[in-house]
């Protein structure tokens, strides 16, 4: 037999409680004295909240003693709680004194009536466990309901700054009203993010699965930072924008890492460093790079102009780079060769790393490299031959790049 059952049964032997509205008020205005002497209440107005709070679940505990119909609160209870969040009262501690009320009015309560009656006990147990179930669920609903309600208005704030920093637009004016400073230096982040292999699962939500990694690496950033710094991020990837500090900056390697670990996947990222007012050049420029760095086939992690300011500057438009294209043209229509130099020159010449990574004889590699150095006129064994090689091959793939992705414009999915 249940408690509830039992209160039910031995209700009708247990006595009222025959308190006036005037006794409940003085038996309220003892409990939140209680309260306010353990320091168990927060101060100003948020501790007549509280106090209210208070004296509204020790009325509503009463009448349901009494078996008496009475109003459900719990609207009420959500008002409060609501006020007492906004406040910037947490929730434990407004849990922490509804408990510690109930318990210290129903003490004073039985030691008023001097009773010893098992009915009165198993009655009010059973009420005050109904009624802080009620009362917890009622408090949870509006605390959550109001962090909803600041998480979305910062959001906001946040995309609209950020926005704004990466378009170019950005004013002190927007900075107060979004109330987030602006720094007057930045790190410009280009990321990408790749798919996590639950994506792909076929009994899975591949959608499902990719938000949840966007939240994972979301969480991550801001533990990192503090809320600091800004992004614009895509299941894909995106921007992110870190402030400079005038001393102790962040490890962005470290960062990238941690980043990664977070998310479960290995990203990729480039960055620039660069003023307020040139964020937005600076995001175009670290995407590019990041488009350098994905056509080339790095690995991942953090990539600066100072490590691929050739292989970035090969990529742009110009006469120079529409003839180291062509330098390549005898072999497109042998991708095995072309396959064989990019890997060979990616492991440093190493035949050895060749052969094994292409599942080939060495004489194989030596044999597709002499065929390299006849159709193309461009010897890979030789120091100029090689270098030209090498730069073609960057212009090559940048003219047969893939589709641009909307990574660079990406907001939050």
């Amino acid at each position: 037999m249940t408690i509830e059952s039992i209160a039910h049964a031995e209700r009708s032997t247990a006595r009222p409680v025959a308190l006036s509205a005037r006794d409940i008020q003085e038996l309220a205005a003892t409990v939140v004295a209680h309260l306010a002497d353990s320091a168990a209440l927060p101060g100003g107005a948020a501790g007549a909240k509280a106090a209210a709070m208070v004296r509204m679940c020790l009325e509503w505990a009463i009448q349901r003693m009494n078996g008496q119909a009475s109003i459900d609160r719990s609207d009420s209870l959500r008002t409060v709680a609501a006020g007492l969040a906004r406040e910037g009262v947490s929730i434990d501690a407004v849990l922490h004194v509804i408990h510690v009320g109930f318990k210290f009015g129903l003490d004073t309560l039985f030691a008023q009536r001097g009773s010893a009656n098992r009915a009165d006990v198993v009655a009010g147990a059973a009420t005050t466990l109904e009624l802080l179930s009620l009362i917890t669920a009622a408090v949870g609903k509006a605390y959550v309901r109001e962090y909803k309600a600041v998480a979305a208005g910062d959001h906001t704030a946040v995309h609209n700054l950020t926005s704004a920093l990466l378009g170019g637009r950005v004013t002190s004016a927007m900075a107060r009203e979004c109330g987030i400073p602006i720094a007057a230096e930045y790190f410009v982040l280009a990321v990408a993010v790749p798919a996590h292999p639950d994506e792909r699962r076929p009994h899975l939500d591949g959608q499902v699965v990719a938000r949840r990694k966007l939240r994972r690496l979301q969480s991550g950033l801001a533990d990192l930072f503090d809320g600091r710094a800004l992004s614009l991020l895509s299941v894909d990837g995106g921007t992110i924008l870190i402030p400079v500090a005038e001393r102790g900056n962040p490890d962005l390697d470290g960062v990238i890492e941690k980043l990664s670990e977070a998310a479960r996947v290995p990203i990729t990222a480039t960055v620039v460093t660069a003023g307020a007012h040139q964020v937005s050049v600076a995001a175009a420029q670290a995407h590019e790079l990041l488009d350098t760095v994905e056509r080339l086939r790095r690995g991942p992690g953090l990539y600066r102009f100072t490590e691929l300011a050739l292989q970035y500057q090969l990529t742009r438009p110009g006469l120079g780079r529409d003839v180291l294209g062509t330098r390549l043209a005898p072999l497109i229509e042998h991708p095995d060769l072309l396959e064989t130099l990019r890997i060979h020159i990616g492991n440093d010449l190493n035949r050895q790393n060749t052969a094994r990574q292409l599942h080939v004889h060495p004489n194989t590699v030596d044999y597709r490299l002499r065929r390299i150095a006849q159709l193309t006129g461009l010897d890979p064994a030789d120091a100029r031959g090689l270098w030209y090689l090498r730069s073609a091959l960057i212009a090559w793939t940048d003219d047969h790049r893939p589709p641009a992705d909307a990574r660079r414009m990406a907001g939050s999915r």
